[in-house]
């Protein structure tokens, strides 16, 4: 039987634990840096920075969904974004993937959100699949950015000069 729950943060290794399956999923797992520290002072404080719904199946842990919320300036609304989804191999292709989607769609809802967004490896076909026979967009004109690790210390460090536009 299936329950889905908000995380606590007593989860917190439960949380790491599916987080080092996914990074094995997606051939990541030297990426991981997130602790239970991590996950218990950002997750579970005053001000929570993310979401954590678990997947349950007869009262064990076999998947997740892990969520913050945005703002879009165009829609003048609050999106969802799910920064990850992942359900253990054992547990795939009996609707637990599907429910964590839906569950998500009913807080945005609930939440006033105008999106729902996420992102996949475009590697991965089974998920892009999975996505689309949902009704989700798979948007190809977008790219990610990022900075990270030692270029993003030299861009916060850096000193901007402003000059003023010519005539002002």
């Amino acid at each position: 039987m299936l329950t889905l729950r908000p995380a606590e943060a007593a989860d917190a290794p439960v949380i790491l634990r599916l987080i080092h399956g996914l990074a094995e999923y997606e051939k990541a797992p030297h990426e991981v840096l997130a602790t239970e520290a991590d996950i218990v002072r950002d997750g579970f404080g005053a001000k929570p920075m993310f979401h954590v719904v678990l997947a349950e199946w007869a009262g064990a842990p076999v998947g997740f969904a892990f969520y913050f919320f945005n703002y879009s300036t165009w829609h003048g609304r609050p999106g969802l974004y799910l920064e990850d989804l992942f359900v253990e191999p054992p547990y795939r292709g009996y609707g637990i993937g599907k429910a964590l989607l839906v569950h998500l769609a009913q807080i945005a809802v609930a939440e006033g959100c105008r999106r729902y967004q996420w992102q996949v490896l475009d590697w991965n076909q089974p998920a892009i699949d999975f996505y689309e026979a949902m009704g989700a967009s798979v948007l190809k004109e977008w790219l990610t950015v990022r900075i990270d690790g030692e270029n993003l210390a030299r861009l916060a460090s850096t000193h901007v000069h402003v000059r003023p536009p010519a005539g002002s």
